[in-house]
């Protein structure tokens, strides 16, 4: 039985434009695609993603929900200031507003948002010398990668403005002692950068738990390979990967479709 049945979740396909139900499925796929890479915290990190349109609403995940169970029509639509746009049984996480609106009101590239708290995403952010250059994966995003110090539980509005600040024009963000942060003109190209930075945290600690001496890349290398990590954000990997990953998951589970 699939996941909205069990929770008895009516679609809303028909009640939304097609382009916004096809930004519904997509970002259901990146709800699935985190589980079940084991990047999901129960029910206290977020994904969000713009609806196309000029309204500048976003979907966001219903707070209580596992990511495992996220569905297309179970997202919650919302506009800039946190109000729910459509009748939902669901609330939204508060602090998932605070970090996302933020971040999707000052970057208009920024259509797609994803935060994680993995484990080995969080030890890095807990580093001080942050993502080292250590493998193919860090050098080819690590000079995309902003930094912004804790400041507790992101719940107070007035942190949304360091946060944009710290951010500024960069495509991923390591949440000092607090987690990881990706966007992207596309679910897809959020993802992608997600894919890398949290294969380059991973690697990154088990290099620094192996007790040997550390290999670093010579003068000018981490440049050039971030040089050439450049264009394949934006857009071109992204597109190649993201059909293959939602082929994927339907042949797991379809029911994110719902």
């Amino acid at each position: 039985m699939s996941v909205a049945y069990e929770l008895d979740i009516p679609s809303v396909k028909e009640r939304v434009s097609p382009d916004e139900w096809e930004q519904r499925v997509n970002l259901a796929a990146l709800y699935r695609l985190a589980a079940a890479n084991g990047w999901d915290d129960m029910i206290f990190t977020h994904i969000s993603a713009r609806v196309p349109g000029p309204e500048h609403h976003f979907l966001i995940n219903p707070y209580g929900m596992f990511f495992e169970e996220i569905t297309a029509s179970s997202l919650v639509k919302i506009d800039i200031d946190g109000n729910i746009i459509d009748d939902t049984e669901f609330s939204i996480n508060p602090a998932g507003f605070t970090i996302h609106s933020a971040i999707h009101d000052a970057r208009e590239d920024a259509k797609c948002v994803i935060h994680l708290h993995t484990n080995d995403g969080c030890a890095v952010a807990a580093q001080q010398e942050g993502l080292m250059p250590l493998t193919q994966h860090a050098m080819l995003i690590r000079e995309d990668v902003a930094y912004h110090d804790f400041e507790g539980v992101a719940l107070d509005l007035d942190e949304r403005e360091r946060l944009v600040a710290d951010m500024g024009e960069k495509g991923s963000l390591l949440l000092r002692n607090h987690g990881t942060l990706t966007v992207g003109e596309t679910c897809a190209d959020a993802w992608l950068r997600m894919y890398y930075l949290e294969r380059a945290c991973t690697m990154q600690v088990k290099a620094l738990a192996g007790n040997a001496t550390i290999n670093f890349p010579n003068e000018g290398v981490p440049e050039k390979t971030a040089g050439q990590g450049v264009a394949a954000f934006q857009g071109f990997l992204g597109d190649l990967a993201w059909p293959g990953l939602l082929r994927w998951l339907d042949r797991r589970d379809v029911s994110y479709r719902n």
